[in-house]
């Protein structure tokens, strides 16, 4: 998919899905707010250190982007495989960091999976290897 920066063009489901990415890459949190309905529910999953669902838009960022930085040098989902079905966006991706507390490297395989209506993103869930990213946070 080719990068996009007019985060105000109308989309494709995949198309928002990856200004969400680049969003998330750049630190830009306020682009990535625009990508989220006000509505949204974003959930982390179990045995992932931030697990729970948040809504709101800034509530998914403050609890989650924002404290994955307090924790992690680096946090960067890498997308790369989109299967895309309606509404329906299942992104593979990688996830990779440092983890400040102990320097412990992250390479994890996850896989997301987004609705998006209306040009944002309204539903979020990640599934992942939590045991290794928990892993990376033990000294």
């Amino acid at each position: 998919m080719s990068e996009t920066t007019d985060f105000h063009a109308p989309a494709t489901p995949a198309d928002v899905v990856r200004r969400q990415y680049i969003a998330s890459a750049n630190g830009d949190l306020e682009a990535l707010r625009a990508t989220l309905a006000d509505d949204v529910e974003w959930t982390e999953m179990a045995g992932f250190p931030l697990a729970g669902t948040y809504r709101t838009p800034g509530g998914v960022t403050s609890a989650v982007m924002e404290q994955l930085a307090k924790d992690w040098d680096s946090w960067t989902a890498h997308d790369d495989t989109y299967v895309v079905d309606g509404e329906n966006v299942v992104v593979l991706a990688r996830y990779t960091a440092t983890n400040k507390a102990t320097g412990k490297d992250i390479d994890v395989r996850v896989a997301h999976h987004f609705i998006v209506r209306g040009g944002r993103i309204v539903r979020f869930e990640q599934f992942v290897d939590t045991a290794k990213v928990r892993d990376a946070m033990k000294a």
